[in-house]
């Protein structure tokens, strides 16, 4: 879901008759409300649990994709207006989804969280690498509606079989996080490590849309690479983010989780310097899988990390680092649509790089323990 509006970029600029400023406006809806949705579920997921909280975040994703849908049937104005409702419905589905969907794993793996996190990570790329493969096919085959119905449906189905499956409500008891005092909040934020991860994230989510929202438009509009192809690359970028999630996975058995964290930045940095040079399906589909592979476990990382500094909040600073990723692919996917008036994506992908230099500069700065930063259970 989180990938159909960038694949289907070609209809919605076609059919709905959007141009690149009301296109990368699309995505402000979609940040807010998962800012809204990720900071409430951190509240949330104490009070109604994380399984009504993951339930709530599946039936926004349904009412999001029967939105996106509707565009087919709407005039040009009121497409736009349900592309944006569309956006702000899965922001919201996203963010929700925040605390159950970070937090469930070290329950249910408690001696392999990170990988366990890692892993789920890894399945979310991989419905991220097959979106853009279907919705190009359904494209170029005049059958786009069929993309947001089935996704529409699945979405449905996996609500009803969450309903119908027992999930714990934090694990064992003794895993159970309390409410947070006054004093335990005032700490949280009073955390330099805290707002330095929040600075990490959303820079890096600056990133991460730069590369992916845009992709589709810049290999088929100024590359003249086939629609086809372009959504390959697209394809290719969120595969290759699942496959180095994998790798990740695989090496955080033997390397600290804060080195592999540490190298992924310099990794982007190459990226977007060499991504102008795409000048053939060949070529592009390659320069985004390697941006793929940059990206891939930089922010289930991050989230790792920063929970575990942050033991007793794990689920409230899961819900943080989901607000600071949409708000960072929110705003950085917008600003593309405004400066392409003055510069080309090719140039614009090349001044992006300050994004994972920033991020790596950053980074250098947290500490591999910060007992103090820890807030006491």
């Amino acid at each position: 879901t989180m990938v159909s509006f960038p694949a289907s970029s070609a209809i919605l600029k076609n059919i709905s008759g959007l141009t690149d400023a009301q296109y990368g406006f699309i995505f402000i809806p979609q940040f807010i409300a998962a800012i809204l949705g990720s900071v409430a579920g951190g509240s949330l997921a104490r009070r109604i649990g994380l399984k009504s909280l993951l339930l709530s975040a599946l039936l926004a994703n349904v009412i999001s994709q029967a939105l996106l849908g509707s565009i087919t049937i709407l005039s040009s104005p009121a497409a736009f207006y349900a592309v944006l409702a569309s956006t702000a419905m899965f922001g919201l589905a996203f963010g929700s989804s925040a605390a159950p969907l970070n937090t469930f794993p070290g329950i249910f793996f408690p001696q392999r969280r990170e990988t366990a996190l890692v892993a789920l990570h890894t399945l979310l790329g991989i419905g991220l690498a097959a979106g853009p493969i279907i919705a190009g096919y359904l494209i170029v085959r005049g059958q786009w509606l069929a993309f947001p119905m089935s996704l529409l449906i699945v979405s449905a189905l996996l609500a009803g079989t969450a309903i119908l499956t027992r999930f714990p409500v934090y694990g064992k008891p003794e895993d159970a996080q309390p409410p947070h005092s006054p004093k335990q909040q005032e700490k949280l934020f009073s955390s330099p490590a805290l707002w330095t991860f929040i600075a990490i994230v959303i820079l890096y989510a600056f990133a991460e849309g730069t590369f992916s929202n845009w992709a589709v438009i810049y290999l088929h509009e100024e590359r003249k690479i086939e629609l086809a192809h372009a959504s390959l690359a697209l394809s290719t970028f969120w595969a290759m983010m699942a496959a180095g999630r994998l790798l990740v996975s695989v090496l955080l058995l033997k390397v600290p989780a804060i080195h592999i964290w540490r190298a992924l930045p310099l990794l982007m940095i190459i990226g977007f310097l060499l991504l102008p040079i795409a000048d053939s399906p060949t070529v592009g589909i390659a320069l985004f899988a390697f941006a793929g592979l940059a990206c891939s476990a930089f922010f289930p990382l991050s989230v790792t990390l920063v929970s575990g500094r942050f033991t007793s909040s794990s689920a409230f600073v899961s819900s943080l680092m989901i607000a600071a990723l949409m708000s960072g692919v929110g705003i950085g996917s917008y600003v593309i649509g405004p400066l392409r008036s003055s510069f080309t994506i090719e140039r614009l992908y090349q001044l992006s790089a300050l994004y994972p230099i920033s991020v790596f500069v950053l980074a250098l700065t947290i500490r591999e323990e910060l007992p103090g930063d820890r807030i006491a259970e």
